[in-house]
């Protein structure tokens, strides 16, 4: 039996060369872990110019993050933590909480208002139109205050 000496040698070198690429070559994904015990809460809140969330152009937009701590680009991101929080994350008993005792024109000027995002690990996706701005800022409290 003969062995070509330069086919082996050749071989031998290709087939190093495939297990030190493949070791080098894998991408190894990391360990899944928790970044924190509290679930995540992370909206995106608009307010724009219309009657209705499809139509409106958008005017002012900020992120309003609140577990585990308030932050986000919400200028007053603890105290629309403390407000959503207390309503448990029901935006529309924000809204019915505040309109009680608001005084406000009757000129029609709408004004809609969205939170999208997660909340309490819960997906949110709401939307309201306010009469005009006063109302918005009479009932929404600090949470659509940017």
């Amino acid at each position: 039996m003969r062995f070509n000496v330069k086919a082996l040698g050749t071989a031998a070198a290709l087939a190093a060369g495939c297990v030190t690429s493949v070791g080098a070559g894998v991408a190894h994904a990391q360990p899944v872990r928790a970044d924190s015990l509290y679930a995540p809460s992370a909206l995106v809140l608009t307010v724009g110019k219309g009657p209705d969330a499809a139509t409106a152009a958008v005017q002012r937009a900020v992120v309003l993050e609140c577990a585990p701590g308030p932050g986000g680009s919400h200028p007053a991101a603890k105290r629309a933590c403390a407000e959503v929080d207390a309503v448990g994350g029901r935006f529309e008993q924000l809204v019915d909480a505040g309109s009680a005792g608001a005084m406000c024109t009757r000129i029609w000027d709408p004004v809609v208002v969205t939170a999208d995002g997660v909340w309490k690990g819960q997906r949110v996706g709401w939307r309201h139109t306010f009469a005009n701005p006063c109302t918005m800022n009479k009932t929404g409290g600090g949470v659509f205050a940017f």
